[in-house]
């Protein structure tokens, strides 16, 4: 068993009968212990009051006045939002079912750290306590952007975007992988500690660290790690048993139905279903294809069966992968449930 990213906060959650994430007390409190929240010298009175209440309470009830007499306008902001977002979280049956209830309505008021932070204890639970390192440095795109180069010879290469861009103004390596041009495979392997089958192992020594960068090639075994995943986060959430394939283009002339999974693929493959013209540049951005295919087929419309459904993932302008993983769960064509 390895405890892989120690500071999710995944340990301090409950799991139900059912397999969902149940809220605790442990873990309300990770919250209050975050810079937003917690105690600073500067703290006053009311503030240190309020938190030292909370943190031997997590659910107190709190007043519109206890947050009035804190003195710091920034953490009275803060003690807002957070409130609001334990409101939704307790009233909630499960942690999936809070998450799934973010992105119905009329907007997400959620500060997108939190969303980001959730989506790593929802792929820890996915993938349990002894999964595949690839698996696990793949589940990363689901809550943290990556920095996307493409090499001369056509390798896609991907890594943490806060990683590559505190090692540039450290000036220590400038863009990490500007250092990939020019070697061999083997080279690029052992010089900039790209993660593959052969020294998969290492991630577990720094998997809180996110400084493991991946090559994001078609018949490469992260993508393949990545589809599998993406099966296993529908499923879970879903209940929807599905097979992922990776592939280069899409070719079907009776195309019915695509998902973006960010903003950057969900432009482009509109675009294509459209049969608009894509410049060169625009096509440049695509990373790589899927094809959805449903096992369960009592889950899609009659009117979809045996057709699949094609996903995407795509750099922005910034040369940046932004994964939406909620996209997948809300933009599938499923038949309605009574």
């Amino acid at each position: 068993m390895t405890n892989y990213w120690p500071s999710s906060a995944y340990q301090t959650l409950k799991i139900s009968p059912d397999n969902q994430l149940l809220v605790t007390d442990d873990f309300l409190r990770t919250y209050l212990l975050r810079p937003e929240l917690n105690l600073v010298p500067e703290s006053c009175a009311a503030e240190k009051a309020l938190h030292q209440c909370l943190m031997a309470s997590p659910r107190t009830e709190i007043t519109a006045s206890d947050i009035a007499a804190m003195a710091d306008e920034d953490i009275r902001a803060n003690y807002q939002v957070w409130l609001r977002y334990r409101s939704k979280l307790l009233a909630a049956s499960s942690l999936e079912n809070f998450y799934m209830g973010l992105f119905e309505g009329e907007g997400v008021d959620v500060p997108p750290l939190f969303i980001s932070q959730l989506a790593q204890i929802f792929v820890r639970h996915i993938l349990s306590d002894a999964p595949h390192p690839l698996d696990a440095r793949m589940g990363e795109l689901f809550f943290r952007p990556q920095k996307i180069s493409v090499l001369d010879d056509g390798v896609v290469m991907g890594a943490d975007d806060e990683v590559v861009s505190r090692n540039a103004q450290a000036g220590e390596t400038g863009n990490i992988m500007d250092l990939l041009k020019g070697k061999s495979m083997m080279m690029r392997s052992i010089d900039l500690d790209v993660l593959h089958e052969g020294n998969a192992e290492l991630y577990w020594s720094r998997d809180d660290d996110y400084d493991l960068a991946v090559q994001l090639n078609v018949g490469q075994p992260p993508i393949n790690h990545f589809s599998r995943l993406l099966e296993k986060w529908v499923d879970h959430f879903l209940g929807v048993k599905v097979r992922i394939t990776p592939m280069q283009q899409i070719t079907d002339t009776k195309w019915s139905w695509h998902v973006g999974l960010d903003a950057a693929a969900t432009e482009i493959l509109n675009k294509l279903y459209n049969e608009e013209t894509l410049e060169p540049d625009e096509l440049a951005k695509v990373i790589c294809l899927f094809r959805l295919d449903f096992i369960d087929t009592a889950a899609v419309p009659r009117a979809l069966e045996g057709k699949p459904v094609y996903l995407g993932i795509a750099m922005n302008d910034e040369k940046q992968l932004k994964l939406k993983p909620q996209n997948l769960l809300f933009n599938l064509p499923l038949a309605k449930t009574s």
